[in-house]
């Protein structure tokens, strides 16, 4: 079995990758690195008056579509 070189794949490739090799462990453990590696965002506190806005404004900037097509979403 030859050696996959994880380090040289994008964080895309790896995951993809994993998806289509889910039995690969070794796999796992080198997307998960690279996933705990990265800064993580406090986006808010659950003691914050604008808990519920900060969350639903998070969301909507992660996905793409709204992002891309400036397509809103109404959240009550």
């Amino acid at each position: 079995m030859s050696q996959i070189n994880y380090t040289a794949m994008s964080d895309e490739e790896l995951r993809r990758y994993f998806l289509q090799h889910r039995d690969d462990k070794m796999a796992l453990r080198a997307y998960l690195d690279r996933l705990n590696k990265r800064p993580r965002e406090i986006i808010t506190t659950v003691d914050d008056p604008d808990f519920d806005a900060k969350i639903q404004a998070a969301i909507l900037r992660k996905m793409p579509a709204a992002n891309n097509h400036g397509e809103g979403f109404d959240v009550e």
